[in-house]
């Protein structure tokens, strides 16, 4: 699933990963492939503090901010596990079905 603003990430590697900082995201900058996490600043010397950016592969989304598409989505992708068809479209139990009687 693609990140986004307003989910809520955990960063497992890198330089805030030690503390396993968990935070919402910000800001997704697409340019240069990063995120922005609430609490991964750094503090310049003029007092101020900036976000610093993440790359997306050194997070887990722990709480996604679900809307119409990302909840279409979801139900696409566990269709096939609610059903128990595999890749040709059959159940288990309709091919045992099917076999029962083959010798």
């Amino acid at each position: 699933m693609p990140v986004r603003k307003d989910d809520e990430v955990r960063v497992v590697r890198g330089k805030f990963g030690k503390d396993k900082l968990e935070g919402k995201v910000t800001r997704v900058y697409r340019k240069k492939y990063v995120i922005h996490v609430e609490r991964a600043t750094h503090d310049k010397n003029n007092g101020s503090a900036i976000s610093v950016g993440i790359d997306p592969s050194n997070c887990i989304i722990t709480k996604l901010k679900l809307d119409k598409s990302r909840k279409a989505i979801l139900d696409r992708k566990n269709r096939n596990k609610t059903t128990g068809k595999g890749k040709g479209g059959f159940s288990e139990d309709a091919m045992k079905d099917n076999l029962a009687g083959v010798d």
